[in-house]
């Protein structure tokens, strides 16, 4: 991924390897289901299988066609993953139904509800992660690491699977942008424009992490040298030089800086808004105490680039030639639930945590080994070692 780190720990070492008895991934629906309506709604364990396959296996089994089943987002198929899927109840033949049987797919609890599930219509997924190889001292680092993890939350990265297994899939994506590439599947196109438009928002989020680290360890009166060493291409703005204006950025209590412009958001879910300089030490506060976060740009032609200080941080990661719509995503995250068992005879470690929709457990797993994520030739992260 080539992006910044936001702890400072030193490489942790552990094995891990997706699979069905090593990675669990439960959905957590978006609200209840009312028990009544015209949608069948099953949840489903799947194990070995992508959404798509899961999708394709009932399409062709109960006679639906696919576009007609609805599902709230996709699953990693080396795991162990349960979800929800919707079906039209009049199109479900119950004596089908009834006998269903399958060896990588079980159906554990059905209800109806009043409308398809959607993309999207989830909160998050929980996680159980059995992490391999942990010997004492690694042990220790991780405990220390996921205690600050607790408090301080972590970027909310795009994960190395939105790239491709090369890891350069935005470059066809920007080819597309630029009309040097033209896929004949809109869907492909779309996709690959999608993967440039994550890698925009990476290399955003990893500026402001430098950023942040800079403006830590900087005396207050050679911040803005700093910069302008460390961004020559920049107009650094000339505030940087007030002394005062330094030091309120280094006193927030956050280690990620705020900027004013900054588009925040509340947090897990709610409106959006702009950071003003006047609320500013409010809305710091408010950051660390994990009730509002800050909000990363996905490029699109309804979403400008924010303004003031923040958007001269920004602008270099707007391309007005994407013609998709455009949103903010939360650019900082708060994984929840985390729980971490130390098993000393088999030297390994049951993490388990939330996770807000959208975002990545491998990135959670990145961040706490403190180093890139080694994939082998199907693109499955295998393993975190020195």
């Amino acid at each position: 991924m080539n992006c910044a780190f936001a702890y400072t720990h030193a490489p942790i070492s552990f094995y891990f390897k997706p699979s069905a008895r090593d990675f669990v991934v439960e959905e957590i629906p978006l609200y209840d289901f009312s028990g009544e309506g015209e949608h069948l709604i099953l949840k489903v364990r799947k194990k070995n299988l992508t959404t798509f396959e899961l999708i394709k296996t009932f399409s062709s089994i109960f006679g639906i066609k696919e576009k007609e089943i609805g599902y709230a987002g996709l699953k990693d198929k080396n795991a162990l993953t349960f979800q929800y899927l919707s079906f039209p109840k009049k199109q479900v033949d119950n004596k089908i139904f009834a006998h269903f049987k399958h060896p990588l797919i079980k159906i554990l609890e059905q209800t109806y509800h009043h409308n398809k599930i959607k993309i999207g219509h989830l909160k998050g997924n929980h996680f159980f992660i059995n992490l391999k190889k942990i010997d004492s001292l690694n042990n220790q680092k991780i405990l220390n690491i996921i205690e600050k993890i607790k408090i301080y939350g972590i970027p909310n990265y795009f994960g190395y699977q939105r790239f491709g297994q090369e890891g350069n899939n935005f470059l066809q994506g920007l080819e597309i942008i630029e009309g040097k590439k033209k896929p004949r599947s809109k869907k492909i196109a779309n996709f690959l424009i999608s993967a440039y438009q994550s890698h925009l928002f990476n290399q955003w989020l990893s500026l402001r992490l430098n950023l942040s680290f800079l403006i830590n360890s900087s005396k207050s009166t050679e911040i803005f040298k700093a910069l302008q060493s460390f961004l020559p291409d920049y107009q650094i703005p000339l505030i940087f030089k007030e002394k005062q204006y330094c030091q309120n950025l280094q006193n927030q209590p956050h280690f990620f800086k705020i900027f004013t412009g900054d588009c925040l958001c509340h947090y897990p879910f709610g409106r959006n808004f702009f950071a003003q300089e006047e609320n500013l030490s409010q809305d710091t506060l408010r950051f660390v105490e994990k009730q509002v976060s800050v909000m990363g740009l996905l490029s699109g032609k309804k979403c400008p680039p924010t303004s003031q200080i923040a958007g001269i941080f920004e602008e270099p990661f707007y391309d007005n030639r994407i013609l998709s719509v455009g949103q903010r995503r939360y650019a900082w995250i708060f994984p929840e639930q985390i729980q971490y068992r130390y098993k000393e005879e088999e030297a390994q470690g049951e993490l388990q945590f939330y996770l807000p929709k959208g975002a990545y457990a491998t990135n959670f797993l990145r961040e706490l080994a403190h180093q890139e994520c080694q994939s082998d030739e199907s693109s499955e992260c295998d393993k975190f070692t020195q």
